[in-house]
């Protein structure tokens, strides 16, 4: 009986095969853990020298302060030093400034004339020959027209300022200097975004100016519980960032993880708010995005009322929400605008096209070299006479046309505006036409070909499409090994991947997985409005009720 328990044993090698591969698991673990905790030191001692900046007290002595940001800022040719005298005081007084970052009109009338007249200082005039604190109180309150002024004391942060396009004030007899007004940055109208086309809705986007997004926000979202919290970001330059919340709606715990994980942001310059999302997001390694990009102030209202949260980047018209789930990224604003019918049928064939640019090309190498079976007899005689004389197994066929179908379509992103779009369609239509009279590829290819680019373009986030495309290729390579089983098998490693990927705690494929019946009103089908009475559950939110 025991030689016969044996026998169902597995031989030493498999034992040693197992222990080996748990050793270099566990091995992998370790080193991920330590190279992490190094990193997260790293990072600690960095942000700890960049908050270590050096300091130096302005001295009071006009020409020995003037004469150090002279020197310091002398390789910078486009710093201005307006030196002059104020009126009955007689007072030296510089103003200096960057050229072009500020309204100089706006200088020359409200601070300039307003110093220089002399009845300005005649209506107290025992303050003309006052020092210290009393003469600044008398510039901020009754002499400069500006709404926003404040004071240095650093030299160094004084610089900065400049540098950052403040104008600094400085007078003789003053212990500070002062900042005056705010930059003036080169800005474009609001115009409606390029990205997010709509036909019906706001025609209003972002600008590369955060205070106009804040503004728009502002609007779009007019209640006292809107909160919009500045923070920098940036080692060596750094930039204002804004997260948006509804304090009322958002769940605490979702508000403290973007707020730690912005925190830790270790870079020396942020251009973009890419780089924001990279920086953040849960899984690096993922191919699916874990954050919403949008130009639509629209946009990021109703994901602040669903609990989420807004971040918006100076320099950039891009905000990002977060989190985000699969199907937000396959919904439009424009679901909501319209009846609830017409938005499901939509919302559904979103759904349909997505599979349809994922799954076509491998499910049509599948059923071409492995399973024609499975296609109907007329159809696939029609097929087997337009594939006579192709010299090419179906999988380069499809690499070929998908291959070509990508670089007409980054060309004519790139080309001028004029003749990007008629580029793209005749290089197709030409390009197709002759692969098929050449006889590289067939005709029910072009159409399939054809059939998943359409689609990916009905797709309303470019970077969910983007994602589609790069999954395409490796669908394909399933395919061309195991067939529909190679397919089948691709699909569900893309659904357990999925399952298994979080954007800051919430489940990428909620309310699917793990199933929230309460939410699916918002999934596929849109329901009516006046039934939406309650914010997603994934969210966890404050306040859980849309409506009284």
């Amino acid at each position: 009986m025991w030689d016969t328990i044996i026998e169902y044993f597995p031989d030493w090698k498999i034992w040693c095969q197992a222990i080996a591969t748990m050793l270099i698991a566990i091995g992998v673990f370790i080193i991920h853990k330590y190279i992490f905790d190094w990193g997260k030191a790293k990072t600690i001692n960095r942000q700890q020298k960049t908050n270590e900046k050096k300091t130096q007290q302005i001295s009071g002595n006009y020409d020995i302060d003037l004469n150090n940001l002279r020197n310091d800022l002398a390789k910078n040719g486009d710093v201005n030093f307006r030196e002059f005298r104020t009126g009955l005081r007689g007072s030296r007084a510089v103003l200096i400034f960057v050229e072009g970052m500020q309204d100089e009109s706006q200088i020359n009338k409200h601070i300039m004339q307003v110093l220089m007249e002399n009845k300005a200082w005649s209506s107290d005039g025992y303050l003309i020959q006052s020092q210290g604190d009393a003469f600044t109180a008398y510039l901020k309150e009754k002499l400069l027209s500006v709404s926003k002024i404040s004071e240095v004391t650093d030299l160094y942060k004084l610089e900065e300022s400049i540098l950052l396009g403040f104008t600094a004030l400085l007078i003789d007899g003053m212990p500070h200097a002062l900042i005056v007004g705010e930059p003036k940055p080169k800005v474009r109208s609001t115009d409606e975004p390029t990205s997010e086309a709509l036909l019906r809705g706001p025609r209003v986007g972002f600008t590369e100016v955060l205070g106009e997004n804040t503004a728009l926000l502002r609007q779009h979202g007019q209640t006292t519980h809107l909160v919009l919290k500045m923070v920098k970001v940036g080692n060596e330059i750094e930039r204002n960032l804004v997260i948006a919340y509804m304090d009322d709606i958002v769940n605490p715990d979702l508000l403290k993880e973007v707020e730690d994980r912005i925190a830790n942001i270790d870079i020396d310059f942020v251009a973009e708010s890419g780089y924001i999302e990279q920086f953040i997001e849960d899984d690096w390694l993922s191919p699916f995005q874990q954050l919403q990009n949008t130009e639509r102030p629209d946009r990021v209202i109703n994901a602040l009322l669903s609990g989420r949260i807004g971040i918006l980047l100076d320099g950039t018209p891009f905000a990002l929400i977060a989190p985000v789930t699969f199907t937000m990224l396959l919904q439009s604003p424009e679901d909501y605008y319209e009846r609830w019918l017409p938005s499901t049928l939509l919302r559904a064939l979103r759904f349909f096209v997505a599979f349809l640019a994922l799954m076509t090309p491998a499910l049509y190498i599948s059923f071409i070299s492995f399973h024609p079976g499975l296609i109907p007899t007329e159809l696939a005689i029609t097929i087997i006479e337009t594939r006579q004389g192709v010299p090419f197994p179906s999988l380069i066929e499809v690499l070929i046309l998908e291959i070509s179908i990508e670089i007409l379509r980054e060309a004519g992103i790139r080309l001028p505006k004029p003749i990007g779009p008629a580029m793209g369609i005749v290089g197709g239509l030409i390009i197709g036409d002759a692969a098929v009279q050449a006889g590289i590829v067939s005709p029910i290819l072009v159409i399939s070909v054809a059939l998943t680019a359409i689609s990916s373009f009905a797709i309303p986030m470019y970077s969910a499409g983007i994602t589609l495309r790069i999954l395409r290729f490796a669908g394909m390579l399933f395919a061309a090994i195991l067939g529909m089983f190679g397919t089948i098998l691709f699909f569900l490693f893309i659904c357990s991947h999925l399952t298994k990927l979080k954007s800051f705690g919430v489940p990428y494929v909620t309310p699917v997985s793990p199933y929230r019946f309460s939410d699916w009103k918002d999934l596929i089908l849109r329901a009516p409005i006046p039934l939406m009475k309650y914010r997603p559950a994934m969210m966890k939110t404050q306040n859980k009720k849309r409506k009284s």
